[in-house]
Formats: C-alpha cells, sequence, structure tokens
C-alpha cells in the first residue's frame, strides 16, 4: 500500500535540507540535520528521521547533491582515456587561447589537459560536418586501442570523435567493443551532441572522469530503498531524472542543489503571477542568482565548472563567492569580501568552532541582525564575543568603529551581488528593476532589501520555507529532460527534411526514459529553442518557441532579438546554429507544497538593538515567523525568524504576509 509521502532532500556541504509532503492531505514538514560526508545513505535516513519518517514511509524520493560539484572543483575525479579521430586527440591539450590570467604571465595560462598525452588514443575514420561517411571506422585497430588503454590503468573511457554529433555510427561501434572491456563509457554524441570539437571533447572527458563515482552511489541507493520507493535525482536543467539515465550522463548532477532552488523559485513565480523574477540564494560560500521569466528560467549551454568547460544545457545560474563565510581582508587598504571562504569547518568565529577570519555572518552578528541569544535550528548556538574579536581586528586597521567595519563588510557583499543581478539582467537585454527579488537561502534574507535597493528593486519576497527551499524544488520537481543538437543550416538553404528528422531524433531520445517510467506522448509536455546568429559569428542567440515552419518568421524573431540585446540588426544572412528541446511531465499538486500562514499574530518575541548605520543603535522587534496572521503589515525596522533563517526590513521598508505564507516586502526608501 502506497503511503503517500514525499521527500524532497538536499544535501549540501554542511546541512542536509529536507522537505516531506503528503499531498492528499496538504501536510507539509521540512528540517535541517547536519550533512554526512562519510555515508550519504545513512545521511538519507536521517533526514527523514528529523521529519518524523522511516525509510519505508516515502513513495517518491527526490534529491539534489553538490558530490558531483565538488568532486570536479577539488579534482576529485577518476583516471580517463580519451580516444578521438587520428590526427585530432590533441584538441584536448590545445583548447581555446583564453587565458585564465590575461596579465599575470607569472601564472599557467590554462589548466592541464585532464588526459595527458599518455592515455590519449586515435582511431583511423573520418566524418563531414553533415554526418557523411569520409572514411570508414578501422574495426582493426580498435583491439590494439584497447589493450593500450588496459595499460594505463584507466578507470573510464571518453569516446569523441570528430562530427559525431552529426553521425553517432562510428562512436556507437566504439561503444559496443569498449563496453564489452570497461564499465564506464561516455560518447560525446550522447554527452554534448554539439559542433565546438574541443567543448564537446572536455565535457565528455568530464563526464567520464565522475562516471564511477555517481555509479557507486546510484548503486548504493538503489541497493538500500525499499523496492516500492520510487528514486530520482534532481539534475541541473531544472527537473528530475532516474537513475538510469544519470549513470550514461551523470554530469546532469552539477550544480543541482542550485538548480532545484531555482526551479522552486520559477513555481513560486508561477503562483504568485510574477512575469520576471531573480532568485536571490545567499548560502555559506557563494550567492546564486538566476533570472526567470514567466516562470520558466534561462537556460545556458555554455558552462563551466572548476574552469573546465561543460558544455549541456543547464540553469544559467550565476555564483559569487559571496555567501556568510566568505572573508573580509584589506587588500592596499581597500576593503574586499570573498570569495575566499572559511567554509564549513572551522567556518565563521560566531559559530564558536574556532574561526579566526572575520567574514558576513560574524558583521550580521555584530550589527545585531542575527540574535545572539538565539538557538538556530535548536541546535547551533551564536558566540557574539568571537564575532566582535575579528571584526576588531579589522576595525583597527581600518581606524572605525566595530560597527562602521561591520556596516562595511555587509555593503562591500552587497554590492558583489548588485554586481552579479546586473550580469544576468543587462547581459540578456532585460530590464532588471522592473523585476521582483525572490529572495531564500540561509543568508539570502537579510541581505535582500538593501540588495534591492542598490539594484532599483522595487519589491522582495520571501517565500515560504525559505530556509529549505532547495529541498523544496526537489520535492516539487518535473520529471524531465533536455538536450542541444547542432545542425548549422543556412538560412538560404534550409531543408525542411533534415530539420523534422533532428526534431523528432531529438524528442525519441528525450521521451524514451519517460516512456520508460510508464507515461505516454500524450502526457509529455516539449518545449523548443532555436540558436541563430548570423553567418559568420562565434556565438548564437535563443529563440524560445521557434517557428521552424516559416523561416522568415523565424528570421524576422531573430533581428527582433537582436535590436533588442545589441541595439541593432542587419539583414546579412543568418543560420540556425542548433536547437534545444525539453522534454518533461508536469507535476500535479504542487501546490500542496505551499505553507499557510497562522490566523494569530502574537507580540514581537522580543526587541533588541540593531545598527542600520555606523550611529546610535535602533530598537528593532523581532517575531516568530510561524505566529505572523495573513495579510498582517510589517512596518520596519523589523526581523521575521524561522528555525534557520533570518528576514530583515530595515527602515522604510514594510512587510506583508500572504495566506501561504510568503513575505511579501515593499523595500520603500531608506531614511
Amino acid at each position: 500500500m502506497a503511503n503517500g509521502w514525499q521527500a524532497g532532500i538536499d544535501i549540501g556541504g554542511t546541512f542536509t535540507d529536507v522537505v516531506a509532503m503528503r499531498p492528499a492531505s496538504g501536510e507539509i514538514r521540512s528540517a535541517k540535520v547536519s550533512t554526512r560526508i562519510d555515508d550519504r545513505v545513512a545521511g538519507l535516513k536521517l533526514a527523514l528521521a528529523a521529519v518524523g519518517l522511516e525509510w519505508s514511509d516515502v513513495d517518491d524520493l527526490i534529491h539534489g547533491t553538490t558530490m558531483v560539484t565538488n568532486a570536479i572543483v577539488e579534482n576529485n575525479l577518476a583516471t580517463v582515456a580519451l580516444v578521438a579521430t587520428e590526427g585530432f586527440s590533441d584538441s584536448l591539450e590545445i583548447g581555446r587561447q583564453n587565458r585564465r590570467y590575461l596579465y599575470n604571465l607569472d601564472l599557467p595560462p590554462k589548466l592541464e589537459p585532464q588526459v595527458p598525452a599518455e592515455r590519449r588514443f586515435e582511431v583511423a575514420e573520418r566524418l563531414d560536418y553533415q554526418g557523411h561517411i569520409l572514411k570508414d571506422l578501422d574495426l582493426e585497430s580498435i583491439d590494439e586501442v584497447i589493450e593500450r588503454i588496459l595499460e594505463t590503468g584507466a578507470e573510464a573511457v571518453a569516446v569523441s570523435l570528430l562530427h559525431a554529433y552529426a553521425n553517432p555510427l562510428h562512436e556507437e561501434t566504439l561503444d559496443k567493443r569498449l563496453s564489452e572491456t570497461f564499465p564506464y563509457v561516455a560518447l560525446s554524441n550522447r554527452v554534448n551532441p554539439e559542433a565546438r570539437e574541443y567543448e564537446r571533447t572536455a565535457t565528455t572527458v568530464l563526464s567520464a572522469s565522475i562516471m564511477p563515482l555517481v555509479a557507486g552511489y546510484l548503486d548504493c541507493l538503489e541497493s538500500a530503498k525499499p523496492a516500492s520507493m520510487r528514486l530520482h535525482l534532481f539534475h541541473s536543467a531544472g527537473g528530475m531524472a532516474s537513475p538510469a539515465v544519470l549513470r550514461d550522463l551523470p554530469l546532469s548532477l552539477a550544480t543541482s542543489g542550485p538548480a532545484a532552488g531555482v526551479a522552486a523559485a520559477g513555481q513560486v513565480a508561477i503562483d504568485l503571477g510574477l512575469d520576471r523574477v531573480l532568485s536571490f540564494d545567499m548560502g555559506g560560500t557563494t550567492t546564486d542568482v538566476c533570472l526567470i521569466l514567466d516562470g520558466k528560467a534561462q537556460v545556458s549551454s555554455d558552462r563551466s565548472l572548476g574552469d573546465r568547460p561543460m558544455r549541456q544545457p543547464m540553469l544559467a545560474v550565476e555564483a559569487i563567492g559571496a555567501g556568510g563565510g566568505s572573508i573580509a581582508r584589506l587588500d592596499h587598504g581597500a576593503l574586499c569580501v570573498g570569495p575566499e571562504s572559511v567554509g564549513a569547518s572551522p567556518g565563521p568565529a560566531c559559530y564558536g568552532m574556532g574561526g579566526v577570519h572575520p567574514t558576513v555572518s560574524d558583521a550580521n552578528l555584530v550589527l545585531g541582525v542575527m540574535d545572539s541569544e538565539r538557538i538556530i535550528g535548536g541546535t547551533l548556538s551564536l558566540d557574539i564575543e568571537a564575532a566582535r574579536a575579528v571584526i576588531a581586528t579589522l576595525a583597527e586597521a581600518m581606524q572605525m568603529s566595530l560597527e562602521a567595519a561591520a556596516l562595511g563588510i555587509v555593503r562591500v557583499a552587497n554590492s558583489a551581488m548588485i554586481r552579479a543581478l546586473r550580469r544576468i539582467t543587462v547581459e540578456r537585454g532585460i530590464e532588471g528593476r522592473a523585476c521582483s527579488l525572490l529572495a531564500y537561502g540561509g543568508a539570502g534574507p537579510m541581505h535582500a532589501v538593501e540588495v534591492a535597493r542598490g539594484f532599483g528593486i522595487s519589491s522582495v519576497v520571501v517565500p515560504a520555507h525559505s530556509g529549505v527551499f532547495s529541498a523544496l524544488g526537489c520535492v516539487r520537481a518535473e520529471m524531465s529532460y533536455a538536450q542541444q543538437r547542432s545542425l548549422r543550416m543556412a538560412v538560404g538553404q534550409w531543408d525542411r527534411a533534415v530539420l523534422a528528422e533532428a526534431r523528432q531524433s531529438l524528442r525519441e531520445r528525450l521521451s524514451a526514459p519517460l516512456k520508460q517510467a510508464g507515461y505516454t506522448e500524450h502526457e509529455m509536455r516539449v518545449t523548443e529553442i532555436a540558436a541563430i546568429r548570423y553567418s559568420g559569428q562565434s556565438y548564437a542567440i535563443e529563440i524560445t518557441a521557434p517557428t521552424f515552419d516559416d523561416p522568415d518568421q523565424l528570421g524576422r524573431e531573430f533581428l527582433d532579438r537582436h535590436q533588442a540585446l545589441y541595439g541593432f540588426a542587419s539583414d546579412e544572412p543568418w543560420e540556425l546554429v542548433s536547437i534545444r528541446q525539453h522534454v518533461s511531465i508536469p507535476r500535479s499538486g504542487s501546490e500542496s507544497a505551499a505553507c499557510e500562514a497562522s490566523s494569530v499574530v502574537h507580540a514581537p518575541l522580543k526587541i533588541s538593538d540593531c545598527f542600520f548605520n555606523a550611529g546610535e543603535s535602533t530598537q528593532t522587534p523581532r517575531y516568530d515567523r510561524c505566529t505572523l496572521a495573513t495579510d498582517l503589515r510589517i512596518p520596519g525596522p523589523a526581523i521575521i525568524e524561522d528555525d534557520w533563517s533570518t528576514v530583515l526590513i530595515p527602515p522604510g521598508a514594510s512587510c506583508r504576509v500572504d495566506a501561504r505564507g510568503n513575505l511579501h516586502i515593499d523595500v520603500g526608501v531608506a531614511p
């Protein structure tokens, strides 16, 4: 018998967040527990226990993880061998001519290739850019390549043949032979079926290098979970995927945690009728921001992680090194905050675990925004004296008061966040000041109003369950898959048959795992994007819901978009570079994930001193978020707290609580 519980779990570096919901009754539970890096399966059980559930109580478990992100950033990767077309194995080392450090010639201009020369191998074969076979794959050479790979001790194999995105025949043939010997084989036509030889090869190698890690984790999960439980993981394109798919495409788990939060933000935007939203997720190490239009987060196919290219559809999350644990320091007399962080251990000094560097969290505690007498989540006590001590060292060096130094730290961090918001709006031709700022994460609601004011945004929304928002995104996720495919079709050579075949092939590939899960074509929602550029340009402009059947109309849409982004458009010939498809199964009953506000409001928990400027402190009431009545308006200054987050409403701002527990803040004007 089904138990009816659905659980979303986001495993972070420090905390594991869990949200469990029962759609039939609308009941929802949430909690945070310490992350178990040593045993992630035990950590999942611990998270469920925190909301009063056993492993066997859950019908659907969806979770996000930083496991892949951390492995790439820390270079904790499996040994990989690369098989490439004869004459092209060095493309991985040649790369691009971009320098990591443009003006510092003492530092290496780029990373060493992930696969050294002794593990790069070649096979005789050749295709043209349209996929026509110019030279058949030499089958006799495959056995020799396999023997040479075995001698290197490689744990996984990446196959990236020239123009395999146009015709996968040779790669698939290699896969059949290689898979007889090697358990982990990544093919470029599956990982990234696009042109750009270097990025496609690098992405395939990166995918192969995390295959053993992800496969081992999935094996542990599959063997530990009850047979009745359906297991999915959240992927970086903004949905959930089955373990079977992720075994072949493990790179889809990169940035799955931030993507889950953005997906939840998109649903909140739809629920509240907000057509332009900037998600604002501030955690301990980074702040992640993303543009959401009409409830859909923007997607990018050209990202990097750990300075390594990752060319695949991912939510366009902009991450900056400004979080609660970001270190404040003086650099030639100027105050800088981040990107260095104190991490989870020892953490900020105010956590009382031995931190010795001044951080943003220490500054917020010194300013009175965080309550020194509060025990966060019932487990974490704050040490005000330790925070004062580390801020005092910086204040003395700057020859200013303790509070002025703390204010400086917060304002420098806010400035970095404002710059990130400009990058994701101005560069896309969006008027960011017309957006709403949706703030969540442990620290986001503390900084949101001042960031909004600095950017010119008039309204901030702090959603219900903001402290565990990424876990909420997991439990509300759609099952979906996305991929992009190169075409390079000039407007003067429009071939409807080729285009139709490419679209149908992409749809069949993406819908296959959904059909295996029991869904029908009728239940699937398909969205498409066309990437178009002027002939000769390097990068393309994306057109949503393109009119493929009418190239003239598609050309007009491209010109309008080019005009909006760059201020001009010309009548030069253009080409369709690639198409991207997103196939999903919409979730039903997601509205039950919201919580209802209380019908009774109580007096403030307490009134404490807060510093909003370097002068005198201001008496500021503190409210328990769980006791706030629907439509209650709270003028600033005020602070609203729940178990895991603090919402700051500075002077001049005001807050209203809606029926679903969301906080709507009018940022007003600072006095």
